[in-house]
């Protein structure tokens, strides 16, 4: 494996954080420095995180440690994206595509999570 961006679940995550950058530009402004931020920021920090989490790979518990940051920021974008429903920003219908997406990536990383010897470089 070259690196992080040949991860899949990495280009869906990066996909998911282009996706909420382009629904949110709907969002009053507001909210620029609230929720237009804060989902802008969880969405994108969850393939920052597991960008570090490859590079921090050489160490097993490392690598989870920074995959379970990734997971935690996935989580908080879809509390994000429920809040901008219940705002009337957004509707289901809106964001269903999105959750799916943040749900796959999900279920990624907790395999990976739980499998992280198919990634790492080390037992340790």
């Amino acid at each position: 494996m070259a690196g992080f961006r040949d991860l899949i679940v990495y280009q869906k995550a990066f996909k998911l954080a282009m996706l909420v950058f382009t629904i949110t530009k709907r969002f009053p402004k507001e909210e620029i420095y609230s929720l237009t931020d804060q989902v802008r920021r969880s969405s994108r920090s969850t393939a920052v995180n597991m960008a570090e989490a490859y590079r921090k790979k050489r160490y097993r518990a490392h690598f989870v440690s920074k995959l379970t940051d990734a997971d935690t920021e996935n989580t908080e974008t879809q509390v994000h994206l429920d809040f901008a429903v219940a705002c009337g920003y957004l509707t289901q219908a809106d964001i269903a595509p999105l959750v799916a997406l943040s749900e796959e990536v999900g279920y990624m990383l907790a395999s990976m999570m739980e499998n992280p010897e198919k990634f790492t470089d080390r037992k340790t």
